[in-house]
């Protein structure tokens, strides 16, 4: 897969603000975000990331640096790292979930961790359990430099795997299928309360897993002990960093599916944070992706 023709778009960076806050399922809350920074906005393709960065207690708004005037995104980045730490905003990756050009609206679905949904607060699930209309959070991204083309339709049939965290995501790429074109997807959530109505013009076959997000491994079991679909595959995983790689050994190592038709992105980290430092198995990942993005052979790294 390559990497998208890049387009003279803004600098990604807004400001963007509650204006909605509802319940989808007992563990996972959706927020609807407008503001004038989201006139324009134009989403391409599904699975659209982004990186929401959180107000500290003590502020109102996230304390950002202004856009690179020369639209360098590293750099602007370097000038965010080097805000002292007590003023710098809590970081995270998310994606959208649904986009409302005319309302001028993007929703972004938080997933509540922990079985009564209060264990294991981080700032972003802090901060969602008490969204309010009016709150602010900065938003970077979208931007096709990030992105990575997801070919729906080149293949004879379309494997997706997700956990509870990483079920935003996978909505939004069935809901792109092509009418008609075959897809089996393995979700694990935590119980029968979080299963969700996924619509699709695609001919879809889900497989509902129950436990725990910590449990993330019974994907990788459930996928291994399934009669998959013959003809050319394509794969889509997404969830636990450390499930996600089992996953795609499987596919690639186990089954023979050609590594470069194998999309994979580990969404969280047993016991670690996106403020923690990449472990090795990390940054192999990333080489990994890297090399696909660039057309390579994919060959060493991750898996």
């Amino acid at each position: 897969m390559s990497r998208p023709e890049l387009e003279p778009d803004p600098f990604p960076l807004r400001r963007i603000r509650v204006t909605a806050v509802r319940s989808v399922t007992p563990r996972m809350l959706r927020v609807t975000f407008g503001g004038e920074a989201l006139a324009g906005l134009t989403l391409a393709a599904p699975d659209q990331q982004v990186k929401l960065c959180f107000p500290r207690p003590h502020q109102a708004e996230p304390v950002l640096p202004a856009p690179d005037p020369d639209g360098d995104i590293m750099r602007w980045y370097a000038a965010y790292g080097a805000i002292p730490e007590a003023e710098r905003p809590w970081m995270r990756s998310y994606t959208i979930r649904a986009h409302d050009p005319a309302a001028g609206t993007v929703d972004i679905d938080f997933y509540l961790h922990g079985a009564d949904g209060r264990a294991h607060h981080g700032p972003a699930t802090r901060w969602a359990r008490a969204a309010r209309p009016g709150d602010t959070l900065g938003m970077f991204g979208p931007s096709a430099y990030f992105a990575t083309p997801i070919p729906l339709g080149a293949s004879d049939w379309t494997l997706l795997a997700a956990d509870g965290c990483s079920l935003p995501a996978l909505a939004t790429v069935v809901e792109a299928l092509p009418p008609g074109h075959r897809a089996v997807a393995f979700v694990q959530v935590a119980d029968a309360t979080e299963e969700q109505t996924l619509v699709t013009d695609g001919e879809l076959s889900v497989h509902w897993l129950h436990g725990e997000a910590s449990g993330a491994e019974a994907v990788v079991d459930a996928v291994r002990r399934a009669t998959l679909p013959s003809g050319k595959p394509y794969a889509w995983l997404a969830g636990e960093a450390g499930a996600v790689r089992a996953l795609r050994r499987h596919l690639v190592e186990e089954r023979g599916y050609d590594r470069r038709a194998v999309d994979f992105t580990g969404y969280w980290r047993h016991r670690l944070t996106q403020d923690d430092a990449p472990t090795p198995e990390d940054l192999a990942e990333a080489r990994e992706r890297l090399k696909a993005a660039g057309g390579g052979d994919g060959g060493g790294g991750a898996a």
